[in-house]
């Protein structure tokens, strides 16, 4: 007599990286995204737009707050971050996506890359916060794909273009005495990505309106740049120009605001905030060096 197995039961895996270091102080970063509803505690120091199709980059002092915007409706924007004092030190993508999830939020953190590996901003205030999972499975701010650029453009359509994001990304640094090679994995701002059944990337339709925004707080210097994607929303992207439709067509630009707390409330605002430290790893990677003696015998 022969017995069927039971239906395999279906489960949600645990999570690899689950660790209390990794969470954002609530009560603190709600303190501080609050500012922005109390008048004369945020000091405006810094106000510009991304115009379409293009990249900017600019300087944001610790303990500082950076709002990105869609000032004119929905668009995406791929972001950069460096630490402002070393560009070694910068933003590392796909392990903010380990720690945390594919898409980030409120309270979640951006992370920088070996051998430093801290939280660089902690995003503190996201409007599209409540957007979820929608219907085809998609989540809004990405950090499952990277910047659209001019090489893989050629390779899959054969156009020439020199306005991708990494393209706007690379042209914005040059002035802080940053090259091409600088620019890595962004995380796209007010896109919609997911994985279809086949684990297979897609782009949706960014749901932003006119006054979205996230905002970041600066956990160290930084430098930031932006690029407003030529996709545009992505309501009409694909890979050539006129290959989806006319992209230009869904093009705005992106807002960028950075405020410094009020002097005579920082101490009250930042309450128990400290600079994030790099983990305590003092090990050589098991490259040890024997130790040599004068007058050792000889074997």
């Amino acid at each position: 007599m022969t017995t069927t197995p039971p239906a395999p039961q279906p489960r949600t895996p645990r999570p690899a990286y689950e660790s209390s270091n990794l969470r954002a102080d609530p009560t603190l970063y709600t303190r501080i995204a609050s500012t922005a509803n109390t008048p004369g505690t945020r000091i405006p120091t810094a106000k510009f737009l991304v115009p379409i199709r293009s990249g900017k980059a600019w300087s944001v002092p610790q303990g500082s707050i950076c709002r990105i915007t869609t000032p004119e409706g929905p668009q995406v924007g791929d972001l950069n971050i460096w630490n402002r004092h070393n560009p070694r030190e910068r933003f590392w993508a796909a392990r903010t996506r380990q720690l945390y999830r594919s898409h980030v939020s409120r309270l979640d953190r951006l992370w920088s890359c070996l051998p430093y590996l801290r939280p660089m901003v902690t995003i503190v205030a996201d409007s599209l916060e409540g957007y979820g999972v929608d219907g085809v499975g998609g989540r809004v701010h990405d950090l499952l794909g990277t910047r659209c650029d001019p090489y893989v453009n050629t390779l899959l359509s054969g156009d020439a273009f020199d306005f991708h994001c990494h393209s706007n990304l690379t042209r914005a640094i040059l002035p802080y005495g940053l090259a091409e090679s600088d620019v890595h994995d962004v995380i796209n701002l007010f896109q919609v990505t997911g994985l279809n059944k086949n684990g297979e990337y897609f782009m949706e339709p960014s749901p932003a309106t006119a006054g979205t925004y996230i905002e970041f707080f600066a956990e160290i210097d930084l430098l930031m740049a932006l690029s407003a994607c030529p996709g545009g929303d992505l309501s009409l992207w694909g890979w050539g120009e006129g290959k989806g439709g006319d992209m230009l067509d869904c093009c705005r630009p992106l807002g960028v605001e950075v405020y410094e707390i009020a002097p005579e409330r920082r101490e009250e605002v930042l309450r128990g905030w400290k600079e994030p430290e790099s983990p305590a790893y003092k090990g050589v990677h098991g490259l040890v060096m024997p130790v040599f003696q004068k007058g050792e015998e000889k074997r």
